[in-house]
């Protein structure tokens, strides 16, 4: 395959999420509880139909890659290209009718994210990368209203090295493991202005250079795989709180400037 066919297959596949998951947005939608007593864990239709639908699209597509996603778990996971999908991730705010969620699909070469995309189809946004430059696809300005006009644009962390001058954000404080609440609480308090919300557009608003600093806990590789080309794309850095790779989820970090990603790692094992 060539790029541009890669770039296209991609956007099929966000196309296809978007065609399953947006009649049910803002709709009186049930939700399961995977957690089956603990914290709420939603899952919707939404959920299922998007992911079988790029599932189908991917399988008959690249019948030798592999295939990690959230609702149906995993598929030849040793392959050399495993994708990685979280048809919604930020499904209680989906549940809720607000916007910061999204299709996360991310691809992954003998384990290492190697492209990733997120696609926000109520607001018509695309975040997506190879590792090397970010882009921003969306409604272009200025169009006067025109539903077909979009523009691109290149995506760039802004700088920021101090934690007094920076914005933090992340879904919820509650969502942070109890025993790593009060390190994220270190940088809480250093930090000149903290948001809660956003799940995978908190990453994208850090690649957009809105946000500064994403601290959160208990992700799985889904919730992380696709955002990160997208982030080191933009410049910026993301890993796990000990400083090594994000790939696998877990504790992480991710910040536009390399000097305040540095300042957060100190803070959060301290």
């Amino acid at each position: 395959m060539t790029a541009v066919d890669f770039e296209k297959f991609v956007d099929r596949l966000a196309d296809v999420s978007a065609e399953a998951i947006m009649p049910f947005f803002r709709t009186a939608l049930a939700a399961d509880d995977k957690a089956h007593g603990g914290a709420f864990d939603p899952v919707t239709e939404a959920d299922r139909a998007a992911e079988l639908a790029m599932r189908r699209l991917i399988e008959s597509t690249f019948p030798g890659h592999g295939i990690y996603g959230e609702e149906f778990g995993p598929l030849r996971e040793d392959a050399e290209y495993v994708w990685v999908l979280d048809p919604i991730d930020g499904t209680k705010s989906f549940i809720c009718g607000l916007p910061l969620w999204g299709t996360l699909i991310g691809l992954a070469h003998r384990g290492r994210p190697c492209y990733g995309l997120m696609s926000q189809p109520f607001t018509r946004e695309r975040f997506y990368s190879d590792g090397e430059a970010a882009y921003w696809r969306g409604p272009a300005r200025g169009a006067g209203g025109a539903r077909g006009a979009f523009e691109t644009r290149r995506l760039a962390t802004r700088a920021c090295a101090k934690l007094d001058q920076a914005t933090l954000m992340t879904t919820s404080p509650l969502l942070i493991d109890p025993s790593l609440r009060e390190n994220f609480h270190r940088v809480e308090r250093a930090a000149r202005l903290s948001r809660y919300g956003g799940d995978c557009y908190a990453y994208c608003a850090l690649a957009s250079g809105h946000v500064d600093l994403v601290v959160e806990t208990n992700l799985q590789p889904y919730d992380i795989v696709a955002l990160i080309p997208i982030i080191e794309g933009a410049g910026g850095v993301v890993t796990n709180w000990s400083g090594g790779a994000a790939a696998q989820g877990g504790a992480i970090v991710a910040a536009g400037d390399p000097a305040l990603h540095e300042a957060a790692l100190t803070l959060l094992g301290a």
